[in-house]
């Protein structure tokens, strides 16, 4: 599980510094002692400072879930930054934003932080707590209580501003102190002389009673347990003995009164009840502490060992009872390798793979791969043969041309079973900027990270959750990979051909579309060279001919007029240079004009009435056709296809739908009676550019998808 050990040290990173300040740290070397702990305990850990940065890094570091899987967990340190009720503001922000967090919920920590709230609620359970008074302001009337009394903030932790005093001169000068320091009500209450008892709490419903320590005050200072004897600044040694000496009924009575105390307050997950024994033998809770140190010489880390909890038991412990807490069980179980369901197998494998997706995920994005580029594409190539060959793929030299196709398959083959097809090459341009991985919590950038990048790692992981159950060799699969994408697959298309007519079903692995679509049906596109050549001229000068530029402005207009919505035709320029002698009007244009289409015989009509409005004898010019990729038809095969998917991830709980898109793909090189389906990659936005992502839970979801629908797939 993923733990964010949430604290507070050192960051002021707030809006405003505004209200009282935080004076409660916690140790570094604690901090550690609790990450290590984690991490022995199989945990995924760190340490995150509890600031207005929060949810942004709690976001990057556990982001959203799939169905059934746990989300990750905060164990809260954190006493806060400034102002009232301190305590409340980690755990009432993780309420919000849906974290499951270690210990009390904010309610428990504002009645335990409040010393008269919580003595009130203690009466009112005939909880034992010594008679008390609130003193608001200076002047006030002494209360009607008997010396030695104790002073402390109506609203501090930690022993902040505690003092004996033994007269009214003396809780005057206290409760100036305090009024002065901490800007707050003072409570005062009965001296109980004698022994203090701690008594530390675990667990839920019900919870289980730590042994009790005795805090020893040694032979000198006040019989209290004062900040400077916990920050170690008093002089003078205090010891923790545990378990207490007790008799059988005073820790029958303590262990009563604890429990009560943690129930009266709502608390969750741990507390440490303080009280004190007097001399005849009754115990009084003094308050209850519903955010414990764990320091090493805390007394609730004295106690955890004395009931056989080293410090890393204890704080797995803790996360444990968190956990049975909200998933009502202390340990998310892991599916095992044997498990008879392969479809949760699979699940867990994937979900509890989340970091080393993302990493692989950068390690591709770091190889650059570009269409132009020869060098990285060799490279790239090499990188994914090794992921093939590690999933007990072969080449099928039949179904590969070894310049710019390659197929792989199983020990079963290829021939009426599954074929993925996906591209090595980013379809950018070699002078473009590299753009580096980068994560948010919600998406994931890089160069080519949707269109390339995401859909390999995808790749990988699906298949290897199939290998460890031992089923990927037994199953009817073919990997084909192309590296010409950027050239519209103008080499490998005959292989793509090839290779599909052998199979049932075809998985084109390119990026889904908004709305967490895949494709079911896309149009086809063709690409013309249109170049036209006009005489040079002077500015100004008048000939017969018209500007070849003015010329083309024109007909480009007329061009695009062309396009039918009804016939599911457009056609625009998408590429324009122009060449012109010094001091003369440009005179020779080369255009690349892109036309979009479902029917072929439509579009070979929209070519026509394209060369009928270029016309003739005015300007020279010449249309020739660069490539022609066609249409991804929404044939019946591909609904059947469709529907298993969308069964398939309503299973899972997985958002998604089925659209048609204006894009082509080497989805429609798939003919005949060859279910093919598009689109099954991550959902991406501003593909082909600087700020192409993927989402970050979409990686997930359809690496899980793809993963579920392989399982299923006939032939296997």
């Amino acid at each position: 599980m993923k733990v964010a050990v949430v604290y507070n040290r050192d960051s002021k990173s707030v809006i405003n510094l505004f209200g009282i300040p935080n004076q409660e740290k916690i140790g570094l070397k604690t901090i550690r002692r609790i990450l290590d702990a984690l991490k022995s305990g199989g945990h995924q850990a760190v340490a995150i400072e509890g600031d207005k940065e929060l949810v942004d890094k709690l976001e990057q570091f556990m982001p959203r879930v799939l169905r059934g899987e746990n989300p990750g967990m905060v164990f809260n340190l954190s006493y806060g930054i400034q102002g009232q009720a301190r305590y409340t503001h980690v755990p009432s922000i993780l309420e919000m934003v849906g974290i499951p967090y270690v210990g009390s919920g904010p309610l428990a920590h504002s009645l335990a932080l409040d010393k008269v709230v919580s003595k009130i609620i203690f009466s009112q359970h005939g909880i034992p707590t010594p008679e008390f008074a609130v003193l608001k302001e200076r002047g006030f009337d002494p209360p009607e209580l008997d010396y030695p009394l104790i002073v402390k903030p109506k609203n501090e932790a930690v022993s902040f501003g505690i003092r004996i005093v033994r007269n009214l001169k003396e809780l005057r000068e206290a409760a100036d102190n305090i009024f002065n320091k901490f800007s707050q009500p003072v409570l005062v209450e009965r001296y109980v002389a004698g022994r203090e008892i701690n008594v530390g709490l675990i667990g839920n419903s019900p919870v289980e009673v730590l042994p009790a320590a005795e805090i020893n005050f040694g032979r000198t200072g006040p019989k209290i347990y004062r900040y400077e004897d916990k920050t170690g600044t008093s002089n003078r040694s205090i010891r923790v003995h545990c378990p207490a000496r007790l008799s059988k009924a005073q820790l029958e009575k303590a262990q009563k009164i604890a429990r009560d105390a943690f129930s009266a307050l709502g608390c969750f997950d741990c507390a440490r009840v303080d009280m004190r024994l007097d001399h005849e033998g009754r115990l009084y809770v003094l308050e209850v502490n519903s955010l414990p140190s764990l320091g090493e010489h805390g007394s609730y880390t004295h106690a955890a060992k004395a009931a056989g909890l080293d410090y890393a038991a204890l704080v797995n412990r803790l996360v444990d009872v968190a956990s049975a807490r909200y998933f009502g069980t202390p340990h998310p179980p892991e599916i095992p390798r044997k498990i008879q369901d392969p479809g949760r197998f699979v699940f867990s494998y994937i979900t509890q793979r989340r970091d080393r997706i993302e990493k692989r995920l950068r390690e591709w994005i770091r190889l650059s791969s570009r269409t132009s580029d020869p060098v990285g594409l060799r490279e790239a190539r090499k990188k994914f043969e090794v992921v093939l060959e590690q999933l007990g793929l072969a080449p099928q030299e039949e179904l590969s041309n070894e310049h710019s196709a390659w197929t792989w398959q199983t020990k079963k083959g290829l021939d009426a079973g599954t074929l993925l097809v996906l591209h090595l090459d980013v379809p950018i341009p070699r002078e473009s900027p590299v753009e580096a991985f980068r994560l948010e919590p919600e998406w994931l950038y890089g160069e080519g990270v949707g269109i390339s990048r995401a859909p390999l790692v995808m790749l990988e992981f699906a298949l290897q959750s199939i290998r460890a159950q031992r089923q990927l060799r037994n199953r009817r699969l073919g990997v084909l990979f192309y590296i010409d994408e950027g050239r519209d697959a103008l080499y490998s298309k005959e292989v793509i051909r090839r290779a599909a007519a052998r199979a049932k079903q075809v998985i084109v692995l390119r990026p889904g579309i908004a709305g967490d679509c895949f494709i079911h049906q896309r149009r086809g596109q063709r690409k013309y060279a249109l170049h036209i050549e006009g005489r040079p001229r002077r500015m100004g000068q008048a000939i017969k001919q018209p500007e070849a530029l003015l010329w083309f402005g024109e007909k480009l207009g007329a061009i695009s007029k062309l396009a039918s919505r009804k016939d599911r035709l457009s056609v625009a320029a998408v590429d324009v240079k122009v060449v012109g002698f010094p001091l003369l009007v440009p005179h020779r244009i080369d255009a690349t004009l892109l036309m979009s289409y479902l029917d072929a015989k439509k579009a070979d009509g929209l070519e026509k009435r394209i060369r009928e409005a270029l016309g003739k004898n005015v300007v020279r010019w010449d249309l020739k056709i660069v490539s022609d990729r066609p249409p991804m038809k929404d044939r019946l095969a591909n609904k059947q296809l469709a529907k298993a998917i969308l069964q398939t991830a309503a299973e899972w709980e997985i958002d998604i739908q089925s659209e048609s898109s204006a894009w082509p793909s080497v989805g429609g090189l798939v003919t005949g009676k060859t279910a093919v389906i598009c689109g099954l990659g991550p959902m991406a936005r501003n593909l082909y550019t600087p700020h192409e992502c993927v989402k970050r839970i979409s990686l997930i979801q359809r690496t899980l998808l793809l993963a579920q629908l392989l399982l299923r797939a006939d032939g296997a």
